[in-house]
């Protein structure tokens, strides 16, 4: 009894330092952006600022286009997202359910994919993109987001569709169901918690990334929120740092209330009851 109280106390003070060391970077961002420039100077910073200020925030929005880069960013992590979901789910379905050397190696190439670099896949693409005339702009900026998040949203999808009860789309196809119908009508609402999951996926790792961003857009009017952050870094690598506090802070905050809106939706117990025992 004393080992398991032991070894209780200790995961839960493990997950208790995990939790800081995720949260002190968020915590120490917000105390930047609402700090003045002298506490921002200050060889003895503290936590919670002495004279909270919202001139960061009114300077970074001075400063850079802010309000158009997010809705860049916006169009590009809805696009991409979307269009993943789309393109996967049937795939994952097929995945899933086809068993062969074929879906084998479909398996096996989504988990390599994903150990390629970025340096790797950026010089085709770009070429790829120049081709097409969409090089500096938000249509092709999806295009490669897609590709990106591709794998892992048919990663994602198909174990989701394994979890899927075969029985039900067997009593679908009883009914006279053919795949295409058993797909939409059966398995895909109960796909709901898995699609929304891959779908965050998608949106926040196409809002939060970077790298593709600064390659293929040239332009500030094209360019996305991460990318419009490195301008407030001086071309001698100095940074104004409460600006980028701020604006850093804002562009941290979608993500988190996304998440926050549709974790129940993620975590629920879709399949509940779907299964007569």
């Amino acid at each position: 009894m004393r080992t398991s109280t032991g070894a209780r106390v200790g995961q839960y003070a493990a997950l208790l330092a995990y939790l800081v060391f995720l949260a002190f970077p968020f915590l120490w961002l917000i105390s930047l952006a609402f700090k003045p420039p002298r506490e921002l100077a200050s060889l003895h910073p503290t936590w919670i600022p002495k004279n909270p200020t919202l001139d960061n925030f009114r300077q970074a929005f001075d400063e850079q286009p802010l309000l158009h880069a997010a809705l860049n960013s916006l169009l590009a992590a809805l696009g991409a997202a979307l269009i993943a979901v789309v393109i996967a789910t049937p795939m994952a379905y097929v995945m899933a359910r086809r068993r062969g050397r074929l879906t084998q190696a479909a398996t096996g190439w989504v988990v390599v994919s994903q150990a390629f670099p970025f340096v790797l896949l950026i010089i085709p693409l770009f070429l790829v993109l120049k081709n097409l005339g969409l090089i500096n702009s938000v249509p092709g900026l999806v295009m490669v987001y897609v590709v990106w998040s591709l794998p892992f949203a048919l990663w994602m999808l198909s174990g989701y569709v394994r979890a899927v009860p075969a029985e039900l789309e067997e009593a679908a196809a009883v009914d006279g169901a053919g795949r295409l119908r058993t797909l939409v009508s059966v398995t895909a609402p109960l796909l709901a918690p898995g699609i929304v999951a891959t779908a965050l996926f998608a949106f926040i790792t196409a809002w939060n990334e970077f790298f593709f961003a600064l390659v293929l857009l040239k332009t500030p009017e094209r360019q996305t929120l991460p990318v419009i952050l490195t301008h407030f870094i001086g071309a001698e690598g100095v940074a104004d740092l409460g600006p980028l506090a701020a604006a850093a802070f804002l562009a941290t905050l979608p993500s988190l209330l996304v998440f926050a809106l549709i974790q129940r939706r993620i975590t629920g117990g879709m399949l509940a009851g779907a299964v007569k025992s």
